[in-house]
């Protein structure tokens, strides 16, 4: 599939990545990343490899267009909002503490 990266233009096969990602240790994900085989690696770390350019040069929206096209999952890290959101009454009774038993 021919793909355009950073205003150059690529011919990228899902065989191709595969072969080019194997060995790769993937980094931290902290946004969106692509499944590649059973490892989640961050899309600008794709990029990187698969075009050989600084990640500056190029978008994670180029990249997972191209690794959505070529059948790749795409995903975004989402972030799990904390269990004990409490509402303003819960919070100011908490701050009052508990009575005391006399």
């Amino acid at each position: 599939m021919r793909c355009v990266i950073a205003r150059f233009p690529f011919d990228l096969t899902k065989s191709g990545v595969l072969e080019s990602m194997k060995g790769v240790k993937p980094e931290p994900v902290t946004g969106e990343f692509v499944i590649i085989g059973r490892r989640h690696y961050p899309v600008k770390q794709v990029g990187q490899v698969i075009t050989r350019q600084d990640r500056r040069d190029f978008s994670a929206g180029e990249v997972l267009r191209a690794m959505s096209r070529l059948g790749f999952t795409c995903r975004a890290l989402t972030e799990v909002a904390p269990a004990g959101i409490e509402s303003p009454l819960q919070r100011a009774s908490a701050m009052l503490g508990t009575p005391l038993s006399v």
